[in-house]
C-alpha cells in the first residue's frame, strides 16, 4: 500500500505468463491477513469465472462463489434473512455482463466488498466510439472506483489498444488526475507518482530475477502443413 490509510490502487499491466494472478491474490491474501479486508471480488469476463474459482481453491485453500444469471437462484436460496447475495459472501467471482446491467449495477456498488479485483481491465475502458457494453463495464468499475475506501486492483496484459482516451480512462480508475495526464510530456515527478499505481513487466525484465534464471517456453513461430481430411473438406 502506498500509505497505510490509503486503499490499495493498481494497475497491474504485465506481460502474459507472468503472473498476474498470482499478484492479485497475494494482494488479496495480505489484507486479509492484515485484517484490512474481510472480503474481496474478482470481476471478470464470463468464460474464465470457473478458471478464478480454480485459481482462489488452490493458491489460497478458500472457495469462492460464481455470481451469474445460471447460479443467482441457487445462492440465493442458501441465504438465511434479508441479505443480498453480494454482501453474504466474502469471496465472490461475478460475470461482468451479468453485474453489469442498469438494474444490478446500482446494488452491486452499494454492496461490494473492500477489495474488488478486474480481470481484463482494457475491456472496462471507457470506449471512444459508440459500445453500448464496454460502457456499461466502464460505468460500473467507475463507480466502484469512486469510493476513495475501496482497494481495486485492475489486471491487463494488454492495457494500451492505441486510443489515448481509453487507456487515460482507466489510469482515471485509479486517481481521477491521471485521466488528463499527458505522459509524453509529464515530468519525472508525474511519472514517479503514476509508477506508484501503474505497473508493466515485460518478459525480458524477469528472465533473470534475484540473481537466478526464469526460464520461459520460446515461442515457435513456424508454420507446419497439413492435409485437411476429406470428411473435413465437404463438412
Amino acid at each position: 500500500r502506498q500509505h497505510a490509510e490509503k486503499a490499495v490502487r493498481l494497475l497491474i499491466a504485465d506481460d502474459v505468463g507472468i503472473g498476474k494472478t498470482v499478484e492479485a491474490l497475494l494482494i488479496a491474501r495480505e489484507l486479509l491477513e492484515r485484517g484490512t479486508i474481510k472480503s474481496f471480488a474478482i470481476i471478470c469476463l464470463p468464460h474464465l469465472c470457473e478458471q478464478w474459482q480454480q485459481e482462489i481453491k488452490a493458491k489460497l485453500g478458500m472457495d469462492a462463489v460464481i455470481i451469474r444469471s445460471s447460479t443467482q437462484a441457487q445462492l440465493d436460496r442458501e441465504i438465511q434473512g434479508d441479505e443480498n447475495v453480494y454482501r453474504y459472501y466474502p469471496f465472490q467471482i461475478l460475470s461482468i455482463d451479468y453485474v453489469k446491467t442498469e438494474e444490478r449495477r446500482q446494488v452491486y456498488v452499494q454492496s461490494a466488498p473492500e477489495l474488488v479485483i478486474v480481470d481484463e481491465a482494457h475491456t472496462c475502458a471507457r470506449p471512444a466510439g459508440v459500445s453500448t457494453s464496454q460502457q456499461q463495464r466502464h460505468r460500473l468499475i467507475h463507480e466502484l472506483a469512486s469510493n476513495p475506501e475501496r482497494n481495486l486492483v485492475m489486471l491487463t496484459a494488454t492495457p494500451h489498444s492505441g486510443k489515448e482516451e481509453e487507456f487515460h480512462s482507466l489510469l482515471g480508475l485509479l486517481q481521477p488526475e491521471f485521466i488528463s495526464l499527458d505522459l509524453p510530456n509529464a515530468t519525472q515527478n508525474q511519472r514517479r507518482h503514476l509508477a506508484r499505481y501503474f505497473v508493466q513487466r515485460r518478459r525480458g525484465d524477469v528472465i533473470k530475477w534475484m540473481g537466478e534464471d526464469t526460464p520461459f517456453p520460446k515461442r515457435d513461430a513456424g508454420e507446419v502443413n497439413y492435409e485437411l481430411t476429406r470428411s473435413y473438406k465437404n463438412y
